[in-house]
């Protein structure tokens, strides 16, 4: 029986984190060649958020995601979606890797690719239909690209890459998108195109959680952070948790006077928006 708190939230049973967010992690370690790359990291990240991991190089991002995908193994710790393990729940969640780990030299198109994330609602043994192919060409017109449906992967910029793996995922209809570093080396209009799709997502009432490096852009960009250096610095929204105190203490003597002043104007532009 699913356990409750004082105020009738489900928790997890044997911890303190709430069983309805899309994602909850309890004392989660990872360590590779016995070096902790991820120690005690504790966290919930609460539904229809646009939320960004950011954090210095080597902090563990893209292994946090990974381990709660079960793609690296994982020294101790649980990880739980929807109070559930990804077992259960993998079809409700989509991962979008960094670009860097894929093979674009296979010989298929950009439509190929994107209809791949109809596989698991359609069962590996059919064939792609009509309605599949159909459903892939709309989430390629999502992230402006219908007009290069048929080109091979490797003719693509790296930009083009990046909007083809994001419309894989969106033609999987998640609850949940686990995005590496989305918004890595890609141009301005991609960046925008990549952005609203997010944001259209969110608005449907989506999750989704980015590893992100642009620290001038995580304000008027995403609404939650996740500020890790090895363990959770702190987790919040945006106006309460993206401080100059956090930071430093997430990037310590690797915040550049040029992170800061940037985010000091993006923080003042940004309550000029809102007077």
């Amino acid at each position: 029986m699913m356990a409750t708190n004082a105020s009738s939230v489900p928790v997890v049973p044997g911890s303190e984190h709430d069983a309805t967010a899309p994602l909850s992690i309890h004392d989660m370690t990872v360590a590779y060649h016995r070096k902790p790359v991820l120690w005690d990291v504790d966290l919930d990240v609460p539904e229809g958020q646009l939320a960004c991991i950011i954090g210095p190089n080597g902090a563990g991002k893209s292994t946090l995601l990974k381990a709660c995908l079960d793609l690296v193994p994982r020294i101790s710790g649980e990880v739980q979606f929807w109070g559930e393990s990804i077992s259960r729940q993998r079809g409700r969640v989509a991962y979008v890797p960094q670009r860097e780990s894929v093979d674009w030299d296979f010989p298929v198109n950009a439509l190929d690719v994107v209809a791949m994330g109809t596989y698991r609602r359609l069962g590996w043994c059919r064939p792609v239909g009509r309605r599949q192919r159909s459903a892939a060409m709309e989430a390629l017109e999502r992230v402006d690209l219908a007009d290069l449906a048929g080109r091979q992967i490797s003719q693509l910029s790296g930009g083009q890459q990046q909007r083809v793996f994001l419309a894989r995922a969106l033609v999987q209809d998640a609850d949940l998108y686990l995005m590496d570093e989305p918004f890595a080396s890609v141009d301005a209009s991609t960046e925008q195109a990549i952005l609203s799709a997010l944001r259209e997502l969110r608005s449907q009432g989506r999750t989704v959680i980015c590893v992100h490096h642009d620290l001038q852009t995580v304000q008027e960009s995403f609404d939650w952070v996740v500020m890790l250096n090895m363990r959770v610095v702190a987790a919040g929204s945006i106006e309460d948790t993206f401080t100059i105190e956090n930071l430093r203490r997430t990037y310590g003597g690797r915040l550049t006077l040029l992170d800061q002043a940037a985010m000091a104007l993006g923080r003042a532009h940004r309550g000029e928006e809102e007077g």
